[in-house]
Parts: C-alpha cells; structure tokens; sequence
C-alpha cells in the first residue's frame, strides 16, 4: 500500500469510509499501541492476507484494535497462538473471497456513470455510504447463521461418538469437458456458465441437508451426514443439469468414511477416493464405493440383493455393481452405478 500522499484523494476518502478511519500508524506504531510485539503483528497481517507496507502510515484504530482483540484471546488463554493465527487466515481467506466476489459481481455494474462527465468514484461513494451498514449486518447474521449450524453438527458429534472418528459422505459433482468449453466459449460466457452450475449445485446441496465445501468452476465437492442425504443431492444435481440445456453433462462419485477438516476443507482418503469415483464416473451417472452402498443399505435406502429381493417397491435407489478396477494410491475398488428406482 503506498503512502497516502501517493493515493487518489477519492479513492482515500472512499477507504476512509469503509475503514472508519483514517490511516495514521506505521506497522510498529500499530503494534505498540495494541501491545503486541512486532512479529506476531507481522504474523497476523500475513495470515489475514495484508501484504507489508514496509514503513509506511498504512494502518487505522480498526487494525489496531483487531491486533488488540486477537492478542487478547491468546493472553486470557481462551486461544492458543496457532490458533489465533488459524483463525486469522481463515477469516482473511473467506473475506478476501466474498470481497472481490461484491466487487466484480455488483458493485462494478452498479457504480456505472449514470451521467456523462461524472466519475466512477462520485457514484462509488455515495453508493457505498448506502450499502455498507445493510451488507455488514447481512454479513454478521450470516456467520451467526453457519456458526451456530456448525457448532450444532460438532456438539452432536461429541455426543454421538468420537469426533475423529466419525464417517460421513463426501461427494464430487463435475462438469463433463469442460477444458473444452474453456477453448470454445468466450470469457463472459464461461464466466456466466461457471456461476450458474456454482449456484445452482449450491442451492440443492443446502436444500436437501448437504454442505457445500468449496466450489473450483467446474466441480464442486460437498458433504453429508449420511449416505441417503449425499445420495439424494447427487441425483437431483445430475436431473436439473440435464433439464438445462446450456449445462454440460455432469458426473458424480461419493464416497462414505472418515475424513480430516482444517479450516473449512476436508482431506484423506475417502476424500480421494471420491475424486477418484467422479474421475470414472459416466456422464450423467452417480459413483458410489462399497461404504456407500452398505450405508444405504443399512438405512433400507437399497436392496442387499436386487436379484433376491422380490418386492422392491420399497426402496428409493438401485445399485449396480461395475467391474473391479486399480485406483492410483487406493487399491482396487468395486464402484456402484447408483440410480433411482
């Protein structure tokens, strides 16, 4: 960030507006006011994703009070260090997101000169002035919202069983060919289809139970309590995408096991199985492992036997086994075609 003497007064006055205050201290200066040292004030920033301004007058009361909160919840001992820092970069890396996202989305299109010979920033200010009180108290009912979810599913967990151990769904949905459409499709295009399939697979996964993890253009992965749920959001994603005749085809593979969660992401091997599934999976077709296919017959979701059972009126999902087959890193697996019935 260069020195405010070096920035476009209206862009400053802008900032000053979303800040609520103007820049006054050097990194030091901001670290001694809040009563930190130097180097966990630089490991914070980092973590947050603020780039360093060297020496410059860069930093407001609002960082010197965020340095001050966070140092306060390591020396009451309510957080570690490494978490305070976790939490830092995790809250950097959603907002960094979600900003750029209202910046490219909205609010470019809306502070379009209304009038020729007015300037982007004379409508920017005023607009701002209006939306940012409205967004900041949508932001926090928001978090409030996932907070208390989140921390709903881990005391159930902890109630349940062990929280390390316990299984879940995790699944994949994939576009089909879409490096082709990269190569076929102009940038707005693209850019339109992406936030389509982002929005529509978003939409079903919350409403029927699921959790959206991440979402990376082309494929999103999400999770769920229980195989039935994950099953349920597999079928509907591949039935609306196929009623949409702009949508590619779409593939998918779930997989039902332990998993690791850091900072809003989930690793290990079920993880990866269930990429390996999507990765195999035919268009407009749902993969499930073996795991999978016990869960939902254990649920009574799927016959054991489609061969030995003689009234299956009952059930909501037919499971085809396919061929064994070598996955990289896993092993050989045994995939199920799964279906509605």
């Amino acid at each position: 960030m260069p020195d405010e003497d070096e920035d476009d007064p209206s862009a400053l006055r802008i900032e000053q507006l979303i800040l609520g205050s103007k820049r006054q201290y050097t990194p030091f200066q901001a670290a001694r006011a809040a009563g930190v040292s130097m180097e966990l004030a630089s490991r914070f920033w980092r973590a947050m994703g603020f780039a360093d301004v060297g020496q410059a007058r860069a930093l407001t009361e609002a960082d010197v009070l965020a340095l001050r909160r966070l140092a306060g919840l390591v020396e009451a001992g309510l957080l570690s260090e490494t978490t305070a820092v976790q939490v830092a970069r995790s809250t950097g890396q959603t907002t960094s997101r979600l900003a750029d996202w209202q910046i490219d989305s909205f609010l470019m299109g809306l502070t379009e000169p209304p009038e020729p010979g007015m300037t982007r920033n004379e409508v920017t200010y005023p607009l701002v002035q209006l939306l940012l009180p409205e967004l900041e108290e949508f932001l926090v009912y928001v978090w409030r919202r996932q907070l208390a979810a989140a921390t709903g599913r881990v005391v159930q967990a902890m109630d349940d069983e062990d929280t390390v151990a316990r299984r879940q769904a995790i699944a994949f949905a994939d576009l089909v060919g879409f490096t082709r459409l990269t190569r076929r499709l102009e940038d707005d295009e693209l850019g339109e289809l992406v936030e389509a399939f982002e929005t529509t697979a978003a939409d079903l996964v919350a409403a029927n139970g699921g959790r959206l993890i991440k979402a990376l253009g082309d494929e999103i992965l999400y999770v769920a309590e229980d195989a039935g749920t994950a099953a349920e959001i597999g079928l509907r994603l591949i039935e609306t995408m196929a009623n949409d005749p702009t949508m590619p085809e779409l593939r998918v593979g779930i997989a039902f096991g332990t998993m690791t969660t850091r900072m809003g992401d989930v690793f290990g091997n079920t993880v990866n199985l269930a990429s390996r599934l999507t990765s195999i999976a035919p268009k407009d077709r749902v993969l499930v492992d073996g795991d999978c296919r016990a869960e939902l017959v254990g649920s009574g979701d799927a016959p054991e036997s489609e061969k030995e059972t003689e009234d299956l009126s009952g059930y909501r999902y037919a499971l085809q086994p396919l061929y064994q087959r070598p996955v990289r890193g896993l092993g050989v697996v045994e995939p199920w075609m799964l279906s509605r019935r």
